[in-house]
């Protein structure tokens, strides 16, 4: 049967999946680092991607491939088709002054009602703003925008500074639906404008089954954001809602309508099928149990033994985990704090037990948002790096009030993208 590649381009590294196109049967898989940073040269995106390529064995024997990779991520080109500045990344908070401003200037209602996003720092088009506002001398050199997934299949697809052909540019709905200057009727040319000061190419947004060529003749899929990826991937449905542990943490259901969130709150993106993904998003996760595993000179598994050795609300001892400042709810400056210390409550169990429970009651507020906008999750698939701790695992339900399902370990948002080759791939 004909093989198909997928792609996750993460924040850490790029990773690769070959599978069976009939089957979805991993055939084998490859994996390049990422430079750490919230400020990255996308060249050595390119670099990771043919590495992981070749360490997968590489593309002779595939028929169609397809890339996710992680969203937001502002790649700015010139009219040559070279990279103007190193790629600002979602977490990069630089931006939060600019989101202030794009919402004095069009109101939080509006901007949700046109895109289904109320600018944060994470967004593009609050990078888009900052450029312009501290770095116009580049901000005035941008012929085109495009996202992580967005230039790299440009690039895999034999286009660059040697074929800058920016007209090829191609995306999908839900990477498109993060910047802030998508909704359901395409691209918002005057949002884009008032971001970046003039107007630019943007990808073409392929529709979800629609496919485009590479060099040598494969069919290429639209790709997807990690997160709608990661949807594909794990096959969810309506009902279903994906609390990924990872870099960051997230927290989306898959639905057949709209959701618009003036508080901004809830992201509302476009899924990689047709329908929509409703997102709240955290930037402290896993790190949050790297920070206190390091603290108490204990492994993972030796923090999970200490947490599930507590009581639960680790007597009063309370962890607020913005160790980064935080996305949602947006406090782009805040730090990280612990309460609740009595001679009684501060110990290492306890302490092991805050971070756990706090690093999880940020993820059952966005449950809790998305509830309140009338989604009605009936189950949790629990996904990620964190989701491999027995401690979130058994403390989890407790926190997310429902059944909590922890698929096998995978690269879903890889998967995902090979999935939606091998769809291309069928026509």
């Amino acid at each position: 049967m004909p093989l198909v590649m997928g792609v996750d381009s993460s924040t850490q590294s790029c990773k690769v999946v070959v599978t069976d196109a009939a089957t979805g049967a991993v055939a084998r898989q490859g994996r390049a680092t990422h430079p750490a940073g919230t400020e990255v040269d996308p060249e050595a995106w390119w670099t990771a991607l043919q590495a992981a390529i070749a360490d997968a064995g590489g593309l002779d024997d595939v028929a169609a491939w397809a890339i996710g990779g992680q969203q937001h991520g502002m790649v700015v080109l010139d009219d040559a088709g070279r990279v103007i500045r190193p790629a600002l990344l979602w977490n990069d908070t630089r931006s939060g002054g600019a989101a202030t401003d794009l919402i004095a200037e069009f109101g939080a209602e509006e901007l949700a009602r046109r895109t289904g996003l109320v600018p944060v720092a994470s967004f593009t088009i609050t990078k888009l703003r900052w450029l312009r506002d501290h770095e116009p001398e580049n901000a005035v050199r941008v012929a085109a925008v495009a996202l992580p997934h967005d230039w790299l299949t440009w690039r895999l697809r034999g286009f660059g500074p040697e074929n800058p052909d920016l007209g090829e540019l191609v995306t999908d709905r839900s990477d498109a639906s993060g910047t802030g200057y998508w909704g359901p009727d395409g691209y918002d040319r005057e949002l884009l404008v008032a971001a970046l000061g003039h107007d630019a190419i943007l990808p073409r947004v392929l529709g979800p089954h629609e496919s485009v060529a590479d060099a040598a003749g494969r069919r290429v899929g639209p790709g997807a954001g990690d997160n709608a990826g990661a949807a594909l991937g794990l096959g969810a449905e309506a009902g279903d809602v994906v609390v990924s542990i990872g870099t960051s943490g997230t927290v989306f259901a898959v639905t057949d309508d709209r959701v618009v969130d003036p508080s901004g709150t809830v992201a509302g993106f476009a899924d990689a099928t047709g329908r929509w993904l409703p997102l709240v998003a955290t930037l402290n996760a896993a790190r949050v149990l790297d920070s206190i595993a390091g603290l108490l000179d204990v492994d993972h598994a030796g923090l999970s033994a200490l947490a599930l050795s507590a009581e639960p609300g680790a007597h009063g001892l309370t962890l607020v985990p913005y160790f980064e400042g935080e996305r949602t709810p947006n406090l782009p400056d805040a730090t990280a704090s612990l309460t609740g210390m009595t001679l009684a409550s501060t110990t290492r169990p306890n302490l092991a037990r805050a971070a756990v429970e706090g690093m999880l009651a940020g993820l059952g507020a966005g449950l809790e948002a998305l509830r309140g906008l009338g989604v009605q999750p009936t189950r949790a698939l629990l996904v990620g790096g964190g989701a491999q701790s027995a401690a979130v695992r058994e403390i989890a339900p407790l926190v997310l009030g429902i059944p909590v399902e922890v698929p096998e370990p995978g690269e879903y948002v890889a998967r995902g993208a090979a999935r939606q080759a091998a769809l291309v791939l069928a026509g």
